[in-house]
């Protein structure tokens, strides 16, 4: 996994709601502490084979029990160390199809763990992510054994994390997806309930799960719960019925994206042919004589560029931009071509995921995940610059924060995607200009190597922090 910031005693920040156990960082690698009170369930993930058979089928990850002091000797019963996942990132970063794949994968598991007599004691969207290009969970202290006639303790958290912002994304508006980042433990059901439209009371599975759940907590709080809970069996029928059931309403919630600004970029740009193939070839033999680990596409786009940086061997590609139908798209081309180390995640670099929860240290900030070994900003520059009024210093200070080595493409305003963004306001801009880029980028960067990119007006440059 990334590295993650730890306390001093090596324990990550993020680590401390579940008493099973917790994560800690030592020489650098990353471990996990199964404590006393979680032994019989841990013993029982693996004896009952639910351990193997999730592990091979990709939707749990891997571990190894090692030998190691453990960071709490007093409370600890083993030590494990879970497989690398290359880079984390949180569901209010995910498009609507990689919430949606995560959702049926937590069902999937749970209904596996049925069967072996186990059950998820939760079903956080922050336990799984994407791993070797499928959404894996990340937690192997969520099973608890599974207790005849007891409800699934992890419905309602279901439903908050992952059915409420696929509903209200499907139904209302993709960018509402973002109430995951305001709402750490998911989207509160009677929140989803008054937003939804009138038409999702006819939708059997929406009704039952949000709307009628919602109803369900309101009159839970007004009443004494014990007494409500009192009496209350849930068969083994019962309970894979009602994951039936959740599997099909997420099953049956789509978005098609459409109508957004950037999500057909390379179909309406003035991109000549040659021009195109001439980019493609230069950042390519760039990166491929960089050989990154870990690389950044920041205005991804649909991935284009992002696959052709995918492809150096070992690399892993994370390709962000803030168009929701873009990242779509390009997620949709990942699972098409069963791309493994492309990461595509929806950010709106102006205003990055921050740190937040608890002491602002459960989630990381995205700058905060890691350094990347390249970073590429192509086509983006105008975007920050002009639509965003963003001075060219200031651009290049952040990226050079970020990374040591930058790939930029410089967009002239004589070209027309420039023209367009100063169709309708005044240019207020006089530094914009090959010039002035070089003199701001210079300042924190050396250049390595520049090209003009054929048949066009734009320059790629090659750049390294000084």
């Amino acid at each position: 996994m990334m590295k993650t910031r730890a306390t001093t005693n090596n324990r990550v920040l993020s680590s401390f709601r579940d008493p099973s156990g917790f994560l800690f960082h030592r020489d650098g690698l990353l471990y996990r502490q199964v404590n006393q009170g979680y032994a019989a369930d841990y013993e029982k993930l693996i004896s009952s084979g639910l351990y193997e058979s999730l592990t091979k089928s990709g939707r749990l990850v891997p571990h190894r029990e090692v030998e190691l002091v453990p960071e709490e000797r007093t409370a600890a019963y083993k030590v494990i160390q879970p497989e690398v996942v290359r880079f984390i990132s949180y569901p209010y970063e995910w498009s609507f199809s990689q919430l949606k794949e995560a959702a049926l994968a937590t069902l999937s598991i749970q209904k596996r763990a049925i069967q072996r007599d186990m059950s998820l004691k939760d079903a956080s969207a922050y336990n799984i992510q994407v791993h070797n290009g499928r959404m894996t969970l990340i937690d192997t202290l969520s099973f608890e054994s599974y207790r005849e006639g007891e409800p699934w303790v992890a419905y309602r958290q279901f439903c908050q994390h992952f059915l409420a912002p696929l509903a209200l994304m499907a139904w209302c508006d993709i960018r509402l997806g973002q109430l995951s980042r305001i709402h750490i433990d998911g989207v509160p059901l009677d929140l989803a309930s008054r937003l939804l439209p009138r038409a999702t009371f006819l939708n059997p599975g929406l009704a039952s799960h949000i709307h009628l759940h919602a109803r369900a907590q309101r009159d839970f709080a007004q009443a004494n719960v014990q007494e409500a809970r009192r009496g209350r069996k849930l068969s083994r029928e019962a309970l894979l019925n009602i994951l039936q059931s959740l599997k099909t309403t997420v099953q049956k919630l789509s978005w098609k994206p459409a109508g957004t600004e950037w999500a057909e970029y390379y179909s309406n740009t003035n991109y000549q042919d040659e021009a195109f193939r001439h980019k493609a070839e230069l950042v390519g033999s760039w990166l491929a004589s960089l050989k990154p680990g870990l690389s950044w596409d920041l205005g991804a786009n649909n991935g284009y560029f992002s696959r052709i940086a995918a492809q150096g061997q070992g690399t892993y590609v994370v390709a962000a931009d803030i168009d929701p139908a873009a990242v779509e798209a390009n997620y949709l081309q990942c699972r098409k071509d069963k791309q493994q180390n492309i990461l595509p995640l929806v950010l709106d670099l102006t205003n990055p995921s921050p740190a937040i929860g608890w002491e602002n240290r459960e989630r990381d900030a995205f700058l905060a995940r890691g350094e990347p070994d390249a970073v590429l900003a192509l086509a983006l520059i105008h975007h920050l610059a002009i639509s965003n009024n963003l001075p060219l210093e200031r651009i290049a200070a952040w990226l050079a924060v970020i990374t040591k080595t930058l790939i930029i493409e410089f967009i002239p305003k004589t070209d027309s995607q420039v023209e367009k963004l100063l169709r309708n306001r005044p240019d207020i801009f006089p530094d914009y200009s090959r010039e002035g880029f070089e003199r701001a980028f210079t300042k924190h960067f050396r250049i390595e190597k520049c090209a003009a990119i054929h048949d066009s007006e734009r320059i790629l440059f090659l750049l390294k922090r000084v």
